[in-house]
């Protein structure tokens, strides 16, 4: 069974690390669905009806962004706001059409890794930082998995990271 990638990247253009994440699973064709977000929606209006068709028919669903702000892009919040509706995915007489799914997230992340620690420069873990994610995700009885991240985009964007991330990110999204 394919993996579906919803990718939700403004600027992919001039992307570094979910480019080239991009490219490495499109080598794969057969393992992994890619669904860029922002290049369907540019006007931002989703079909929620489409999205939730859509979300039905995997059983791994990958959400692949940047991380700003300490937080996800905006378009993605509203399309959790938006599809995540109550009576499909959540509430009473709810199919709860994501249950037993299994959902992770794979971030890129400008900051290095020991900023993100109770001791470093950002006091909390970019685990933390996404419990809201893993909230809703079990809220709505997804089977939510551990984060894949890349730190440091911003600082340590090396040629040889970048290559290494995209092999782990294959393995990562195949053991799920």
């Amino acid at each position: 069974m394919k993996t579906l990638v919803i990718v939700i990247h403004s600027d992919l253009e001039n992307s570094v690390i979910n480019k080239r994440w991009i490219e490495e699973l499109k080598k794969y064709p057969g393992k992994y669905a890619i669904h860029e977000l922002h290049s369907l929606y540019p006007d931002e209006r989703i079909d929620v009806e489409a999205e939730q068709q859509l979300l039905e028919v995997y059983d791994k669903i990958v959400f692949q962004f940047p991380f700003y702000w300490f937080n996800c892009p905006p378009f993605f919040k509203k399309w959790l706001d938006e599809v995540l509706s109550h009576g499909w995915a959540y509430g009473k007489g709810s199919g709860y059409k994501l249950k037993g799914k299994k959902i992770a997230l794979a971030i890129a992340a400008g900051i290095n890794k020991e900023d993100y620690d109770a001791s470093g420069r950002y006091k909390y873990t970019l685990e933390q930082l996404t419990a809201p994610f893993e909230i809703t995700f079990d809220y709505v009885k997804a089977d939510y998995k551990p984060l894949f991240a890349f730190y440091g985009a911003e600082h340590n964007a090396t040629a040889e990271r970048i290559q290494k991330s995209a092999g782990d990110y294959v393995a990562f999204i195949d053991e799920l």
